[in-house]
């Protein structure tokens, strides 16, 4: 397309190429991305912050976040100033990496650029730290942006539930659950399923079943979640009867569903063959088909 432009004695400018490099890096095809900038600067078009950015974005996206952040540093070299999506990549880029120092220390250069970090940036940072179990910090993270006036989403609080959940921290994450209600933010499935979840490991069906009965439209994975912790909590006959019920119920049933209610039954000494369950021609209802 540029070369038929250019025969038309139309010269492409920068958003031109931006247009088509930004093509290039969200089809993975980051090379060609940077051939263009290459030629740009052959036919003194100068790359401005949109172009470095989409590389930047192109580059996280195949796992080079090493290349990535070479070009941040080109930017900077060329005096091109990167804006708060080109950091935001790169942090997410790092977090994905494992590499939660070089993102925290990316954050930091960001506001010393007064560069203001936005909910990306944030929820990046809250899920690397909740992925170390470094929970604390992210709660801490999570604190320092609500103060400097970035408020939190669905998203950015379903991560702290999760990592508080996964320390076994669930009324944390309960006291999350109910300030998102309190900010008028409504809870998500995925909400729901982390609590139920963490609640269960924890040992307390009580409260598990408590925030399931509060949820409005529960997934397969929801009931895969109350089958699992009701077997693993001692309540194979509460699971049962869901389990009955939800044969009976226009809820599709996967292969988790059945493996977690057979494995539950079989663990607590609970006889296939005699249960209304199971019939002799097998499970009721109708199985997963699997590929032959």
């Amino acid at each position: 397309m540029l070369g038929w432009m250019v025969r038309r004695g139309c010269s492409p400018d920068v958003v031109s190429y931006n247009t088509l490099i930004n093509g290039f890096c969200k089809a993975k095809r980051v090379e060609d991305g940077m051939r263009l900038v290459r030629e740009m600067e052959g036919v003194s078009v100068r790359p401005n912050v949109v172009t470095y950015t989409s590389l930047v974005k192109g580059l996280c996206n195949v796992g080079r976040w090493s290349d990535a952040a070479g070009l941040l540093s080109d930017m900077i070299k060329r005096e091109i100033s990167p804006n708060v999506i080109t950091y935001s990549a790169l942090v997410d880029a790092f977090v994905k990496n494992g590499k939660v120092l070089e993102a925290k220390e990316l954050y930091e250069e960001m506001i010393r650029m007064s560069i203001e970090p936005d909910i990306v940036t944030y929820s990046s940072l809250i899920n690397g730290l909740c992925m170390q179990d470094r929970v604390d910090e992210a709660s801490e993270m999570f604190g320092l942006m609500v103060r400097r006036g970035c408020f939190p989403d669905v998203v950015s609080y379903n991560t702290l539930i999760n990592g508080f959940c996964k320390v076994k921290r669930v009324e944390d994450g309960m006291r999350l659950f109910r300030e998102m209600s309190q900010r008028g933010l409504v809870s998500s499935t995925v909400t729901y399923n982390t609590l139920i979840q963490g609640f269960f490991e924890a040992g307390d069906v009580d409260m598990a079943q408590e925030v399931f009965s509060q949820m409005d439209s529960p997934d397969i994975w929801t009931y895969n979640i109350l089958l699992c912790g009701l077997c693993d909590n001692g309540e194979v006959e509460k699971a049962l009867v869901m389990f009955e019920d939800l044969q009976k119920s226009e809820m599709e049933l996967d292969i988790v569903t059945y493996t977690t209610i057979i494995h539950g039954m079989c663990k607590s000494g609970f006889g296939l063959a005699n249960s209304s369950t199971f019939s002799g021609d097998g499970i009721t209802g109708t199985l997963p088909s699997t590929p032959n």
